[in-house]
């Protein structure tokens, strides 16, 4: 059976990455696909810590690529625990045909309960290659080619340098909701119409993304 796993990292619960989310999986359930589903919002993963990092110089000092074999690297008690709350983490990545992310856009960039995810999973010379990777973002301004704050994004550039330059992912895919602000501030309420087809547009495409990928991983 294929595996999705799908993860949730916005502050809110009625977002409007969890429901481009949510499309995504239903397509993807309605296929026939499996999911696994972890809320990084609702239940956080720790920061890492100095234990993590003995785990980490361990497999890069002893050539350790292999994820099966990370385990080799706990040689103490706090090892052991930093190892708890990696191993049930990486374990769903490993067993994904398709890993989901549904984020929002903090500050420029992704939430912290990401970026802890993120670093939790992520050891040296580390590759995921085989799997796809899909992230849905929701942006309160315009971050498209072209516009004037386009610069200012490092949601999906970040994501897309990092799964390419450490995971080995060259063809991740990003479909994003743009303008949610403009439901809040008055000052962009002009933009709602744009709002509005830009939501109606990433939906879609999700929709017919998990479609397609279901289908490939088959």
């Amino acid at each position: 059976m294929t595996r999705l796993l799908h993860l949730d990292a916005s502050a809110r619960r009625d977002s409007f990455s969890r429901r481009l989310g949510a499309a995504f999986a239903r397509e993807w359930e309605a296929a026939g696909g499996d999911r696994t589903y972890r809320d990084l919002a609702a239940e956080p993963v720790p920061q890492i810590d100095q234990a993590w990092t003995e785990l980490c110089d361990h497999v890069l000092a002893h050539g350790i690529t292999d994820v099966a074999r990370y385990e080799e690297a706990v040689r103490t008690p706090a090892q052991a625990a930093a190892w708890s709350t990696v191993e049930p983490l990486l374990t769903e990545v490993v067993a994904a045909d398709v890993v989901l992310i549904g984020t929002p856009m903090y500050n420029f960039s992704i939430p912290a309960s990401l970026k802890a995810w993120i670093d939790q999973i992520t050891f040296p010379r580390m590759s995921l290659r085989g799997r796809r990777f899909v992230v849905v973002c929701a942006r309160g301004g315009s971050y498209a080619p072209g516009a004037p704050r386009e610069p200012y994004d490092h949601q999906e550039r970040y994501l897309r340098d990092f799964f390419s330059g450490h995971f080995a992912i060259d063809d991740p895919v990003f479909v994003s909701a743009e303008l949610t602000n403009s439901l809040i501030d008055p000052a962009l309420a002009h933009l709602r119409g744009a709002q509005a087809e830009s939501y109606d547009s990433a939906v879609t495409t999700v929709r017919g993304l998990a479609r397609e990928l279901a289908r490939e991983a088959a």
